[in-house]
C-alpha cells in the first residue's frame, strides 16, 4: 500500500467500500447507521476522487481481512453485554456506556433529535425550562450539543451548562416523560430504560467543541459560581497539546483516521515535542512529506488551526470511547 492509500481515513475507506458495492447495497447498509455516521460517510463520498482499481482492491482486502477475524454469534443479551463492558472498562465507565446503548436502542423521541441541526433543536427547546434543556444536551453528542447551545440566547447558556455539569442523573419515569414529549413532535412510541447522563464530563465535552471565545466566558461564569466544579470541568477538558500523553500505538491509530491536510493545519504553531510525537509515528517517507508540507504552508488563521484541533480531538475521543486508544491524564475519563 502506498503512503497516500495508507493515509485514507476510516470514513474514506468506508466510502470506497460502499461506492464499490452499488447503490442498492450501499443504501441498505446506510439504513443501519446513525445521523453522524451518515453525515460523515456522505462527506467522505463527495471528497474521495480518482479511486483506482488498486485502491478499491486494497480497501476490499482490508475489509475481508477484518470480517474474517470476527464471528456472528447472535449474542444480544443485555447481561452478557454488561458483563463484558464491566470487565473491559470497569464498573463506573461501563455504566455510562451501557445506559447510552440501552437508551439509544429504546428511545425514539430523544433519539430523533440527533438527526436535526442545532438551530432546529434549539427552536424546539426555546420555551422549555433550562433543566429540560440541560437533560437534552446531555443526551446529544458533544459537538451537536455545542451547536444547540450556541443557538440559545446568551443569557441562558451559562445556566444550562451549569445544570449539565451538576446533573447527576434523572429518574427513569422523568426521562420517559421527556422522551414522550419529544416523541409527540415526531411519531411512534418507545420506553426509556436508563438515565445515566449529564455531569462534569458532559459539560467538559461540550466546552471542548466550542470556540475559545465562547468557551472562556462560559468557563469563567461557572468557576465564579462554583470554583470546585469549574476546576473539575477544567481537569476533564482534553486539549490538543494533551495528545502528547497518548502512547505511540495510539498516535499511529489516530493518524490512520485523520487526513494529511487537517494534520498540517493542526501542527502549525504546535511545539516541537508535539510535532515530533506525530512525525516519529509516521513512515520515513510520510514524515518527510509532512515536514515539507509544514514548511511550504504559509500563514494560516488561528480559527483554522483551532478547527483542525477540534476535528482531531473529536476523532481521538471517539476512538477512546470505542476502546481503540487511551487518552493520557484526564483522558482516562473517556474510556
Amino acid at each position: 500500500m502506498s503512503d497516500k492509500e495508507s493515509r485514507l481515513t476510516g470514513a474514506e475507506r468506508a466510502a470506497v467500500l460502499l461506492m464499490s458495492l452499488g447503490e442498492d447495497s450501499a443504501a441498505a447498509m446506510m439504513k443501519h447507521l446513525g445521523p453522524k455516521e451518515v453525515q460523515l460517510l456522505g462527506q467522505a463520498m463527495t471528497s474521495v476522487q480518482n479511486v483506482t482499481k488498486e485502491k478499491v482492491s486494497t480497501v476490499m482486502e482490508e475489509f475481508v481481512s477484518t470480517v474474517t477475524h470476527h464471528t456472528s454469534l447472535g449474542i444480544g443479551n443485555t447481561e452478557y453485554i454488561r458483563s463484558v463492558l464491566v470487565k473491559a472498562l470497569g464498573e463506573d465507565k461501563a455504566g455510562s456506556v451501557i445506559d447510552r446503548i440501552l437508551m439509544g436502542g429504546n428511545s425514539r423521541g430523544l433519539e430523533q433529535l440527533k438527526w436535526l441541526d442545532g438551530k432546529t433543536v434549539a427552536e424546539m427547546l426555546r420555551l422549555e425550562h433550562p433543566q429540560i434543556i440541560s437533560i437534552v444536551l446531555s443526551y446529544l453528542d458533544a459537538d451537536h450539543a455545542a451547536e444547540v447551545l450556541l443557538e440559545l440566547p446568551e443569557r441562558m447558556r451559562h445556566d444550562v451548562l451549569m445544570r449539565v455539569a451538576t446533573l447527576e442523573g434523572i429518574q427513569p419515569a422523568a426521562l420517559k416523560e421527556l422522551d414522550e414529549i419529544m416523541e409527540r413532535q415526531f411519531s411512534g412510541k418507545q420506553r426509556i430504560k436508563s438515565s445515566s447522563i449529564g455531569g462534569p464530563q458532559a459539560a467538559a465535552n461540550i466546552l471542548n467543541v466550542l470556540d475559545s471565545n465562547v468557551e472562556a466566558p462560559l468557563m469563567e461564569h461557572i468557576t465564579k459560581a462554583d470554583a470546585e466544579l469549574g476546576e473539575r470541568i477544567q481537569e476533564l477538558m482534553f486539549t490538543f497539546p494533551d495528545l502528547i500523553a497518548v502512547d505511540d500505538r495510539g498516535i499511529q491509530a489516530l493518524l490512520r483516521e485523520i487526513s494529511n491536510d487537517v494534520l498540517v493545519l493542526a501542527l502549525k504553531g504546535a511545539d516541537d515535542e508535539l510535532k515530533n510525537k506525530f512525525l516519529k509515528n509516521l513512515s520515513r517517507r510520510a514524515s518527510e512529506m509532512l515536514q515539507d508540507d509544514l514548511e511550504a504552508r504559509g500563514p494560516v488563521r488561528i480559527s483554522e488551526v483551532e478547527q483542525a484541533h477540534k476535528e482531531i480531538l473529536a476523532v481521538a475521543k471517539r476512538m477512546a470511547d470505542d476502546g481503540q486508544i487511551s487518552l493520557g491524564g484526564g483522558g482516562d475519563e473517556f474510556i
